[in-house]
């Protein structure tokens, strides 16, 4: 078995590491690296050790090596370091996970698409290359491109060599030429399929992606119009449905966050019309404790929204520098802070909501059906410090549009570990209770470090929500006081219903807990 690793984003693009004998291959910036990437600055993200492969007929496998940003698989985080500190791996290696030609591993910003050893691809996309590209770039003495590659490349430096602005040549990135339908918003590759309007290779370069959409915004797009005097600070974390980052406004210097979110599925005018609907709900919620969003828009199969920037990042981020786990007086006291902010959204009232006959009527609470650590964020400093709950209907929003890939009788949304069982059974009609159980979770998972199921490696963590049951909490830490520890326990129980059915119960309990 012999595969090629091309990168396909960073400073080495187009570059290929062709592994031809089976045996393990780590990469990184160390010398003993047989992947071996440049100790320099533009590669600083990248571990010293940061990946490992192995090929064995018949299995590609890959595993983070404890890297301190951490290793992605196909936008999967699969892991890094817990304590984030530079210096040497402190944490140990992930478990295996499986590759596939095609398949996307980034490390810090150096992205690599795994092809067949054998196989030319383009040093421009890394996609596969007809043989008569090949013979193209042997007569050219060039690079082997793609024809679209190759027609997109001489397009630009023809623009290079004859645009001019007096006696200053103005240099056209790819980002600045047009992008007609039916190709890549960003780079002009032709889409096949139900692909959506970014090719595989731009939706693994987000920034790219936003930096694209904020030229056309200064070239007048008016579904683009709020991006128009914005710059990209830094960016601020990834998810399963999307990025985020640090924006600023150009005249006023006021920052904000910025979430892009890339279906998996090409959109139609119907699902646009209802993502719109849904997130135009989550502008009317205004608390002390919920992330306020700001703006909704969409540009062709992209979608976006501005919400209010939290200084202090999320809490699992929060949980990770504290050595993953926080001191009993801060987690409860954030905790109490959450379910302020959930009662909220449970009970507000929804001024025009679209009811179950149709009918446009008032309606009241909203249920978030994600709730963990990573979608609670901290704003302010010492005792102005709040927790505030982010992401309220962006679930929602994208699986009732159906950008989500799935079926509703086909998808389970939400994050298994932190999910009880019965919005597993019947997650059609998610209530408030499987927000305060995630809850609950959350607060477990701060005290101890660990999730409230054992979830073992290789085993599908669905089945292992349906099949088993939360360990106790002093079972995981015995120094919790025993009261509050019957509390997060009766909260976690699944089986035979929820113990606490609102937030403001949960509260109760844990304040009468001490």
């Amino acid at each position: 078995m012999a595969v090629t690793l091309v990168v396909s984003a960073g400073p080495l693009k187009g570059k290929r590491f062709v592994l031809k004998t089976p045996g393990r291959y780590t990469a990184g910036r160390s010398p003993e690296c047989q992947i071996r990437l440049p100790d320099d600055p533009a590669h600083r993200s990248v571990s010293r050790r940061h990946f490992v492969l192995e090929v064995k007929e018949p299995h590609l496998q890959l595993r983070d090596l404890g890297s301190l940003n951490g290793t992605y698989l196909n936008d999967r985080l699969l892991g890094r370091r817990p304590d984030g500190k530079l210096g040497p791996a402190s944490g140990s290696a992930s478990p295996w996970f499986g590759l596939r030609e095609g398949d996307r591993v980034r490390a810090g910003e150096i992205v690599f698409v795994v092809r067949p050893a054998r196989e030319a691809v383009c040093a421009g996309c890394g996609r596969p290359v007809t043989a008569a590209e090949q013979e193209q770039a042997r007569a050219g003495q060039g690079e082997v491109l793609c024809a679209l590659c190759r027609s997109r490349a001489e397009k630009t430096q023809l623009l290079e060599e004859t645009a001019s602005d007096g006696e200053k040549t103005v240099l056209l990135g790819s980002e600045d030429l047009p992008a007609a339908e039916g190709t890549c918003i960003k780079c002009g590759r032709v889409l096949s399929g139900r692909t959506g309007l970014l090719c595989p290779i731009c939706r693994s370069e987000p920034e790219a992606v936003l930096r694209t959409l904020i030229v056309q915004a200064e070239k007048g797009e008016p579904a683009l119009a709020g991006l128009k005097e914005i710059r990209v600070v830094r960016e601020l974390g990834r998810g399963a449905a999307g990025t985020a980052f640090l924006v600023e406004d150009r005249k006023t210097g006021a920052r904000t966050a910025f979430k892009m979110l890339l279906p998996e599925v090409a959109a139609n005018e119907r699902a646009r019309r209802m993502f719109q609907r849904e997130m135009e709900i989550s502008k009317i919620l205004d608390h002390p404790h919920v992330v306020r969003v700001l703006d909704v828009g969409q540009y062709r199969d992209v979608f976006f929204y501005f919400m209010e920037f939290c200084n202090g990042g999320s809490l699992d981020k929060l949980r990770d520098r504290s050595g993953g786990r926080l001191p009993l007086e801060e987690a409860r006291t954030i905790v109490l802070e959450v379910l302020d902010g959930l009662d909220y959204i449970h009970t507000v009232e929804i001024p025009r909501i679209q009811l179950a006959d149709g009918r446009i009527g008032q309606g009241r609470g909203l249920v978030h059906r994600d709730l963990k650590p990573a979608n609670i964020f901290l704003s302010g400093d010492g005792p102005d410090r709040r927790a505030k709950i982010a992401d309220v209907g962006v679930g929602k929003a994208f699986d009732t549009a159906g950008l989500s890939g799935h079926t509703r009788t086909g998808a389970v949304a939400g994050t298994p570990v932190f999910m009880p069982r019965f919005q597993v059974v019947n997650f059609k009609y998610a209530k408030p209770e499987v927000d305060v159980w995630a809850l609950a979770a959350t607060f477990y998972n701060l005290l101890t470090g660990q999730f409230p199921r054992t979830f073992s490696p290789g085993q599908d963590p669905w089945m292992t929500v349906l099949q088993t049951n939360p360990v106790p909490i002093r079972e995981r830490d015995p120094a919790l006081p025993p009261r509050l520890a019957e509390v997060i326990d009766a909260a976690l129980k699944d089986r035979s219903g929820p113990a606490f059915t609102s937030a403001i119960s949960l509260k109760e309990a844990i304040l009468k807990a001490g």
